[in-house]
């Protein structure tokens, strides 16, 4: 098993999986130049300061966390029906 604090490169599949995206969303990231990655053999490898980086500018802070909550909140509570029939489509 990997030590992952040791760890100074990482795989574009535990880079989806600490950010939450899919593989294909990195591979994606990494071509719009907003990851930094080393292309290895038919792979990259993802610097652990490029992960750091990455983990730090997607924190929200809680101001931020509530405004989207109420953001979804009003969405729903005006538009709810709607989206509930494009649901169904």
């Amino acid at each position: 098993m990997k030590n992952k604090e040791n760890q100074m490169f990482f795989s574009t599949t535990e880079v989806a999986k600490l950010l939450k995206i899919s593989r294909i969303a990195v591979f994606n990231k990494i071509k719009q130049g907003l990851i930094k990655a080393e292309k290895m053999g038919r792979g990259y490898a993802i610097p652990r300061k490029e992960i750091e980086h990455l983990l730090e500018k997607n924190h929200l802070s809680e101001k931020e966390k509530t405004e989207i909550n109420d953001a979804v909140e009003k969405a729903i509570k005006e538009y709810g029906e709607a989206i509930r029939l494009l649901g169904k489509e």
